[in-house]
Formats: structure tokens, C-alpha cells, sequence
């Protein structure tokens, strides 16, 4: 193994260790312990239904029986298409046992990304919500599935709110009607019923537990192979780092979808690993998680940007209790300054950002818990997880502390590749290392910062640019919310920056107004030469800004306009 510096080592806290021995078991196992050591304990609370270790570790066992007897065997692709739910936890935790390998599926997916990604995986059992089956039956030819399992919302609550979610929707006639035929669609709960238990002793921990799609910012979904093995990995490097969980019953708020990584290890395997209650939001309303904040009083709050920032746009805030929530975990996106600060001030609770990425399981770095954290650094590499930044272009030797380069990772959490994609996977597995795509810097300390995306990265004039620099700018600008930069085609220039701008509620801004604002704190190369005042911002469903989409937008325009080359002057 190549020498390798690390200074971040001297910067951990005192209860972290450098090096774990790491213990290797299927996923499900973490179930069965937690099972075992707290069986009485609150695993989901979801309204007003909740059950305990010992109940869940056996409706999953259930749960996998009945998958085996519906022919599922080891390895088979089971799509799990469904919201954070608490038959979403049964189906996750029974699937594993039963050998299968779990593709989470985003419910909100186009028909063209669902065709994709259940060809791409081989699908063949996918277990839904019944609001979703419009979409899916006219897929049915499209797609390998063979079986559907279909669940509802109700069917995740008790009395008498299960009775009224019913009445609720055949009154308004909001739920399909899905023709169940007992062979190939069939009722979520047959897969929960009747006595017969599986518990699987045949998994190894070498064996895929997910194949998990990337989230097609960049490009086709691509499906990361993750072993039980990888994301084992990343819980006990998740634990170790944040060392202060644990030590009594802690309970996650559960508004990250689980079917996207960061949620899927943050919001469900790492907290059951600990014995925590699961408090699972099948969509992100802010009045609402506000609310279940209040009530279910959550010590950890696993988030992205998008979603603190929102939290504090609403104008009742104050009304509700924030100040049981002692860890507040952002990731998926950088967060501005300016918002960390307002949230901490506002709920008492600074936010600790880390960094990773799908191909990662997800976490790669993190802020410590009790040692210095640095307002815009992703933190320190995780336990055992190395990292350097290199040439953009050549990669190769790291560079200098400060020196601004790709990010690349190795460790036991990074994947195996991409399923049936041998060229992408060289494209990025290189030498044991994982190439992010990132373009950051590490300072003298091993503190990194995320500057861009290597793909974001605007050439404008022969300059280099940093959209997420001028994002800074823009978010420190009292009336405006949200904010993102863009490079866009330009004759001369080659791309030029386009700003898109959220403003906050009741005010205005005038584009010669964002661009002066700009011009005191930017170069001039830098300012924005083209503002576009917006609603919202297209996003991801962890709140990542897809740039990519306007980027296509504004691509699509200069097509259709070729030979008129916009003005710079535009608004």
C-alpha cells in the first residue's frame, strides 16, 4: 500500500480510533441483536402504530418465509417502491434475510427511469403501494416483474385511523383499485401473515446487500453493488464517529426517503444497529415534521440543506420544541454558512455536514463530535477510509494541502462496482481508489472542503469558476431562499454563468440588483451574467439542486435558437 499522510488522524476525538476491527455479518443480524439485547424497546413508531424489537425482528423472519415460498431465492432483484413506510422496514429487513438482494426504488421515478432500472437490475418481485399501481400496470410489458406485493397506507396504522384512512379514500376516491389475483398481484399482507419463520444462516457478509441506483444527476442510473459487507462497514464507521449515539434509547426522525443511500443507512440500518426507534415521514411536509419534532421528540435528525432551510422559512416555528434534537447530520448537498448558523440559533443544535456518496455506502467524512468543526469542511475521513486529492486530469500523486483537485476514496465501504457496467466501474475504481467526480481541497489539518462538481465546473473566458463560490454569495443575500449558478453555452466566452434565484416570500429583486450585490463580493469574471428569477429549483428527494437540469433546459434553448446567440444582458 502506497505511503500515504494523514493529518487528520490528530484531529479526531479522543474515543475514535484510526482503525476498526471490523465485524462482519449479513444486515439483518443488526436486527436480531438489537432484537435480542433491547426486545422490549420501540424499533417504529408511525403514527399511531409502533412495535417493538422482538415484533419486528419476527415479522421479518415471517416476512422472508413467505418471500421463499413466493419462489424468491438467493440473489433474486426484489424492488422495494415504496415511501418511508413501516411495512418499507418489514420489507427491507424480511427481504435480506430471505437472500434476495433489494433494489430501492424512488415511487416518485418517471415510467422511462422504472423501465431502466428494473431491466437494468433484473427485477422480478417488486413490492408497491397501491397508489402506484396506475403507474405500474402499464408497465407490466415493459418490465420483468413477475410478482407485485401491494401495500397500502393504512395497512401501516391501527385503529381506528386505518378504518378512517379507508373511508377517507374511497370517499375521495384517491386509492386505484388494484386487481389482485392471488398469482401475480397480490396483497402486501400475505407476505406478513401465518406462523411459518425464516432466519437465514446461508448469507454471507461477501454477498450483495443492495443494488443501489445512483441518482441519475449525472447521467443513467447506474447500479452500485454493495455488500452486506459495505454497508456493515459504514455503520460501525457511522457509530465510531459519532460516538456519543447509542448511549441510551435514541430515537432518528426518519424524513430522508429510505430508498435513497444516505436515507437507507442513516434513517434505517445505523439506528437499528443501536437499538433506536425509527420515526419514519412518508413525505417531507415541514408543518408536519415541525409537528412530529414536538411530539416524538427526536434526538437525531439526519437531514439535507434543503430540508433545514425549509424548516426555517416557516413562519410558526417558534411554537414548536426543537430542543430535544442533540445531533443534527447534513449531507447530500453543501449547506451555505449563513443557513447552519440561523438553524443553530433557531434550534439550539449545530449541524454537523459529512460527505459521501452512493458508490460509498454512503458516508466518507465527517465533522467530529466533540473536536473542531469548520464552517463549510465535510470533516475528517471516516475510520480506515483514506483519501487525497489529484490532478484533474491525470490523477495519480496526491496534491498539496489547499490544492484544489478530484477527491478520491478507498476503504471497506466503497463498492464493488457497477452492476453489469465493467467500463463505468474501471471509469471510476482505479488502483483501489474511488474517483468522486468532486472537485475539493484538504487544508494543512486533513479538514476537506467540497468545492464543486468536477462536471459543475464552468470555463468561462479560459477562467475556471466555481458555481457553488457564487451559490455562497447569492444565499448570503437577505432576500433571497434559494440560489443556484450555472454555466451556459456562449459563442465567445465558451460558457457563461447563469444565476437562478428563489426569492424569500413578499420580496423583490431586480437582476441588475443580484449582479451588483455579487460584483462587491466576486471577481468580475465571476458575476453572474445572466439572472433568472424562479418559484422553485428542481431537486432530487434529499434536496440536491440537479443542476444537470437546467444546465439541459438552457441547451435545449440554444438548440432550438441556433445561430441567436442570447444576450448576456437577458433577465
Amino acid at each position: 500500500m502506497e505511503h500515504l499522510d494523514r493529518p487528520w488522524l490528530k484531529f479526531y476525538d479522543a474515543e475514535v480510533s484510526p482503525t476498526l476491527d471490523y465485524e462482519k455479518i449479513p444486515l439483518f443480524k443488526y436486527l436480531d441483536r438489537a432484537a435480542h439485547k433491547w426486545p422490549g424497546r420501540k424499533a417504529v413508531v408511525f403514527k399511531n402504530w409502533s412495535v417493538n424489537y422482538a415484533r419486528l425482528k419476527t415479522m421479518s423472519e415471517v416476512f422472508a418465509a413467505n418471500l421463499r415460498d413466493a419462489g424468491v431465492r438467493k440473489g433474486d432483484r426484489v424492488a422495494v417502491m415504496l415511501p418511508n413506510l413501516p411495512q418499507t422496514i418489514v420489507a427491507v429487513w424480511g427481504a435480506l434475510r430471505s437472500g434476495a438482494v433489494v433494489t430501492m426504488t424512488n415511487p416518485l421515478y418517471m415510467e422511462t427511469e422504472i423501465i431502466h432500472q428494473f431491466n437494468d437490475a433484473d427485477v422480478r418481485v417488486c413490492i408497491t403501494l397501491d397508489l402506484l399501481w396506475p403507474k405500474l400496470v402499464r408497465l407490466r410489458d415493459a418490465i420483468p416483474v413477475r410478482k407485485f406485493f401491494v401495500t397500502t397506507i393504512g395497512e401501516g396504522l391501527r385503529f381506528p385511523l386505518n378504518l378512517l384512512y379507508a373511508l377517507q379514500a374511497r370517499k375521495n376516491r384517491s386509492a386505484p383499485r388494484v386487481p389482485y389475483d392471488g398469482a401475480s398481484i397480490i396483497p402486501f399482507k400475505a407476505l406478513t401473515q401465518g406462523r411459518k419463520t425464516y432466519t437465514n444462516e446461508r448469507v454471507c457478509p461477501d454477498d450483495t446487500a443492495l443494488l443501489q441506483y445512483t441518482g441519475g444527476t449525472t447521467g443513467v442510473a447506474k447500479g452500485c453493488v454493495l455488500t452486506h459487507a459495505n454497508i456493515g462497514a459504514n455503520i460501525q464507521q457511522c457509530q465510531s464517529m459519532m460516538h456519543t449515539l447509542g448511549q441510551r434509547q435514541e430515537t432518528f426522525l426518519g424524513v430522508l426517503p429510505y430508498f435513497h443511500i444516505y436515507g437507507f443507512t442513516t434513517c434505517l440500518a445505523w439506528p437499528t444497529s443501536m437499538g433506536a426507534t425509527l420515526a419514519p415521514f412518508p413525505r417531507y411536509v415541514p408543518l408536519d415534521v415541525l409537528k412530529g419534532i414536538h411530539k416524538l421528540r427526536p434526538t437525531v435528525f439526519p437531514g439535507a440543506p434543503s430540508l433545514y432551510v425549509s424548516l426555517l422559512q416557516q413562519k410558526d416555528i417558534a411554537k414548536y420544541d426543537l430542543s430535544s434534537i442533540d445531533c443534527c447530520v447534513s449531507g447530500s448537498a453543501p449547506m451555505p454558512v449563513e443557513h447552519m448558523e440561523q438553524f443553530k440559533e433557531r434550534a439550539g443544535t449545530a449541524i454537523a455536514e459529512g460527505y459521501g456518496l452512493t458508490e460509498a455506502s454512503p458516508v466518507t467524512h465527517f465533522n467530529p463530535i466533540k473536536g473542531v468543526r469548520k464552517p463549510g469542511s465535510i470533516g475528517l475521513p471516516f475510520p480506515d477510509t483514506d483519501a487525497k486529492i489529484v490532478d484533474m486530469e491525470v490523477g495519480g500523486e496526491p496534491l498539496p494541502p489547499g490544492k484544489r483537485g478530484e477527491l478520491v476514496i478507498r476503504g471497506p465501504q466503497v463498492m464493488q462496482g457497477y452492476y453489469n457496467r465493467p467500463d463505468a466501474t474501471a471509469d471510476v475504481l482505479r488502483n483501489g481508489w474511488l474517483y468522486t467526480g468532486d472537485i475539493a481541497y484538504m487544508d494543512e489539518e486533513g479538514y476537506f472542503f467540497i468545492v464543486d462538481r468536477k462536471k459543475d465546473l464552468i470555463i468561462s473566458g479560459g477562467y475556471n469558476i466555481y458555481p457553488r463560490e457564487i451559490d455562497e454569495v447569492l444565499h448570503t443575500h437577505p432576500k433571497i431562499m434559494e440560489a443556484v449558478s450555472v454555466g451556459i453555452p456562449h459563442d465567445a466566452r465558451g460558457e457563461i454563468v447563469k444565476a437562478y434565484v428563489v426569492l424569500q416570500p413578499g420580496e423583490s429583486l431586480t437582476r441588475n440588483e443580484v449582479m451588483a450585490f455579487c460584483r462587491e463580493k466576486l471577481a468580475n469574471y465571476k458575476v453572474p451574467r445572466q439572472v433568472e428569477f424562479r418559484q422553485s429549483l428542481p431537486k432530487t428527494m434529499v434536496g440536491k439542486v440537479l443542476r444537470r437540469a437546467l444546465r439541459e433546459e438552457e441547451e435545449a434553448k440554444c438548440a432550438k435558437n441556433k445561430g441567436k446567440q442570447p444576450s448576456p444582458d437577458a433577465t
